[in-house]
């Protein structure tokens, strides 16, 4: 019998070359599509960013308030046409890929009517509200022979990045645990529209690691979820800034806990657990995730990463949706892709107002969030 109690390390003693792990996102060869967008906020700043970095072509710009248009025509893309009604944009006959990014309130139509008009689309995060106006839409697109992806690009994030394609590539084995501890300020949604949001934790923000626990359980769908969430008097905002959320399968759990107003001493780890070795991420912000550091039998290494979310993810979530076309195949980001990270968002968010475990599946619509 062991006297040290499971307290020695157990992990191999030295250190051992990294895994060769393709994460960067990957151009198309030879399409060169022209894009219109479709809303002007704050967030698209990002998404022009990353497509002026491609090289790829944004020839329209809608938004209902156009001076927020202009500004971002005039920032990133000069010569492109500005609109107020997203109806003009879609006349056009020249544009192949419309993404849209507005809130979720409209966007569903927004989504239909570009489906409608022939075009591929890159749908806003979260995508919808309603589980069923999602499948309609999925099936739209392939009914009108386009593809529909989601902008959830916490997939392309580095350290996410390189965690999803290790685990494709059987780096750890079959994934036991996923353990998060998300610790930021999110101080600046202080008089926006996200502080109307009483679930603006689990909607919103967490939809990315309901998305990405889907990619590192490779589609597996949680039975259970449980959540909580937390205010504290002297928040400076007002909706609940601290959540936990618990999801068990069938061979699997995962566990994520989140404070959204820490000023002092951020932090963001993520941890996968697997039944041949460890890997794990730390930072001190989303953005800044330097390195992989991975414990496996054989020993131990370390994955220098390059990039950051707000580059790479970005570029990912657009990249993929041309290649697929370009491929004719379906977008790694396809929407269909994104419904089972949905019904596990809307289950948390059921469970935080009953208090009772929920199965992702049971809330089709979110009422309010």
């Amino acid at each position: 019998m062991s006297e040290d109690y499971g307290l020695a390390s157990t992990e191999g003693d030295h250190e051992i070359d990294p895994p060769q792990v393709d994460y960067q996102p990957r151009l198309p060869q030879t399409y060169q599509p022209t894009i219109g967008l479709i809303g002007a906020g704050g967030i698209t700043g990002s998404h022009l960013n990353a497509y002026r970095a491609m090289g790829l072509t944004v020839a329209a710009i809608a938004d209902i308030n156009e001076e927020n248009a202009k500004a971002k025509r005039d920032e990133f893309y000069p010569d492109a046409a500005v609109y107020t009604d997203p109806a003009e944009l879609l006349a056009r006959d020249d544009l192949d890929v419309i993404d849209v990014a507005t809130h979720v309130d409209v966007r569903p139509g927004l989504v239909r009517a570009s489906l409608e008009s022939g075009r591929h689309v890159l749908s806003q995060k979260p995508f919808v509200l309603d589980i069923n106006e999602g499948r309609e839409l999925v099936e739209l697109a392939a009914s009108k022979g386009v593809k529909l992806a989601v902008n959830q690009n916490g997939r392309w994030a580095p350290h996410f990045s390189y965690l999803r394609n290790a685990v494709r590539d059987g780096v750890i084995g079959e994934v036991t645990s996923i353990n998060v501890v998300c610790h930021w300020d999110h101080l600046w949604i202080k008089g926006t529209a996200f502080e109307k949001m009483h679930h603006m934790l689990l909607y919103d923000f967490s939809i990315h690691w309901f998305d990405i626990c889907t990619c590192f359980m490779q589609g597996e769908r949680a039975k259970k979820v449980y959540a909580s969430l937390q205010s504290f008097e002297g928040q400076t905002y007002a909706p609940p800034s601290i959540a936990s959320v618990i999801m068990e399968y069938e061979n699997a759990q995962a566990c994520l806990q989140f404070h959204a107003h820490v000023v002092n001493g951020q932090e963001d780890t993520t941890t996968l657990n697997g039944t041949g070795g460890t890997m794990r991420s730390r930072g001190p912000g989303l953005n800044d995730q330097g390195q992989i550091d991975i414990f496996l039998p054989q020993g131990t290494a370390t994955a220098p990463l390059k990039g950051s979310w707000f580059e790479q993810g970005f570029q990912g979530t657009m990249a993929e949706l041309l290649c697929a076309i370009e491929e004719d195949r379906e977008p790694y980001n396809s929407a269909a892709s994104n419904l089972p990270a949905l019904e596990a968002a809307f289950a948390a968010i059921k469970s935080a107002d009953t208090g009772l475990p929920v199965a992702p599946g049971e809330v089709q619509v979110l009422e309010t969030y």
